[in-house]
């Protein structure tokens, strides 16, 4: 009964999705917003800047946000018939795809910047300072790949 439940609402659902233009437009900005996701990144934001004490509660947060991320894409996905996140327009899917490609870049230097400013933080504390950039360099850095990575989420199409 519950397979025939959901079978019968994913029908509904695409029969809004083709009747109904603002719940086309709805699920065509959750298209969008699932297809800049890129979960690998956000997994290594906790591994990499998590302290050890949280990184377990940090993987049970991620494993949710992921898993609601996949259910997401795939109704997405079953109400728009399509294979694949914005498979109905190639140049946008395209335009994605080199946005992610710059921004990927941006996100493992800033993970970078960030652990040497939380080493700079620490070891200024002790009294043990050797960096070849200073504190003012690194939160430049930081702060210029916060801009950059803020720059190239802006809506692509």
């Amino acid at each position: 009964m519950k397979l025939l439940n959901a079978r019968l609402s994913i029908f509904q659902l695409r029969y809004f999705y083709l009747k109904w233009p603002f719940f086309k437009i709805v699920i065509s900005k959750a298209e969008m917003t699932l297809s800049k996701v890129d979960l690998q990144m956000a997994s290594h934001y906790v591994e990499e800047l998590a302290k050890e004490e949280d990184k377990e509660r940090f993987r049970k947060v991620f494993n949710q946000i992921a898993k609601e991320y996949y259910l997401s894409r795939e109704i997405v996905l079953k109400i728009n018939e399509q294979e694949r996140l914005l498979d109905s327009d190639p140049e946008l899917q395209r335009s994605v795809q080199l946005r992610n490609g710059t921004i990927v870049p941006l996100g493992f230097l800033q993970v970078s910047l960030l652990k040497r400013l939380r080493q700079y933080a620490s070891q200024d504390k002790a009294g043990l300072i050797h960096f070849r950039y200073s504190k003012e360099e690194l939160l430049r850095g930081a702060l210029l790949t916060i801009n950059g990575i803020a720059a190239g989420m802006r809506n692509t199409g």
